[in-house]
């Protein structure tokens, strides 16, 4: 496969998420264990495109801390193109969760008040707009603010290159709200789409419908062990994945299906097809206990696409 350059904007920070062995006992110590890795949603994704032979560069703030290392250390393992807005007095973007042990989260705490420096301003720098000339697509997520997630999306238009989006939250990705007739393609999951058009059809398959009504002409929505339904200016389509065992767990899998699916388009497939190969990188995903799966790469995706139904065309 011939990859394209690929601009990636928005989140890189640590995920910290503690599990609880025993029964939870509230107010008191409970015995459990640590795990630690790099997330975010636009670093997620283009460490996946990176694995899959994109050429992929990524401009995120950052701290000057340990956790900012833990980030750079884990874009070179990848292959992804690290340069950072670096903030050596301010701490790096971090979520810590606390999890059960049956997996349901106790509570969480989102230190993001870095990515509020990421202004609008920042893109006017000569190596960023630089960047923006020289890639052939870019994604962003809703970690930033909604004037920056704005003022990528016009700096796309204006270089003629298509900008993909990552909802990250219902509370996050109303960031896109003013941007939806500038994006190629919105990654959401049916709570984030209920956030942005304040509604839910009484049949999934008028997510499409109700989706182009304010103003974004593509999309896929995620629906959790559902099928999950992308659609086009032209077209929608329906596919229900295999139910396979999972691993690990979801983390990651939402960026994953992201990354295939972006993918997939960049190389002129049609939506069914793109759809199928998201898909496919989910399923790798939900197998690794990593967020961004260490096996992803294009022979890989080529199989597991073997285990995914063709989509089902909607009228």
């Amino acid at each position: 496969m011939t990859g394209s350059r690929i601009l990636a904007l928005g989140g890189a920070h640590v995920d910290r998420r503690g599990r609880i062995h025993a029964e939870t006992a509230p107010g008191a110590s409970n015995p459990g264990s640590w795990f630690v890795e790099a997330g975010g949603g636009a670093f997620n994704a283009a460490r996946n495109l990176a694995r899959l032979g994109h050429a992929v560069r990524l401009i995120a703030p950052r701290g000057g801390d340990a956790d900012g290392e833990i980030v750079a250390a884990a874009a070179m393992e990848a292959g992804v193109e690290d340069t950072p807005f670096t903030f050596l007095d301010r701490t790096t973007p971090s979520y810590t969760a606390i999890i059960e042990r049956d997996g349901n989260l106790v509570i969480a705490l989102a230190d993001m008040e870095l990515y509020r420096l990421f202004s609008p301003r920042r893109l006017q720098q000569r190596a960023v707009r630089e960047a923006f000339a020289a890639t052939d697509a870019v994604i962003t997520d809703a970690n930033l603010p909604a004037e920056t997630v704005a003022a990528i999306a016009d700096a796309a238009r204006n270089n003629a290159k298509p900008a993909f989006g990552i909802a990250i939250s219902p509370a996050k990705v109303v960031r896109f709200k003013e941007s939806l007739p500038k994006l190629s393609g919105l990654f959401m999951n049916e709570a984030e789409a209920r956030a942005l058009v304040q509604s839910e059809p009484d049949d999934p398959r008028r997510w499409p419908d109700l989706l182009r009504s304010v103003g974004l002409a593509c999309g896929v929505v995620t629906r959790g062990r559902h099928a999950v339904i992308a659609f086009d200016e032209a077209q929608a389509v329906m596919l229900a994945p295999p139910l396979l065992e999972v691993l690990g767990d979801v983390t990651g899998a939402g960026d994953a299906l992201a990354s295939g699916f972006m993918s997939a388009q960049l190389a002129g497939r049609p939506l069914g097809e793109a759809l199928r190969q998201g898909a496919a990188a989910a399923l790798i995903a939900v197998r690794s206990p990593l967020a961004v799966a260490e096996e992803l790469e294009p022979d890989l995706l080529a199989r597991v696409m073997g285990l995914v139904p063709d989509a089902e065309m909607l009228s």
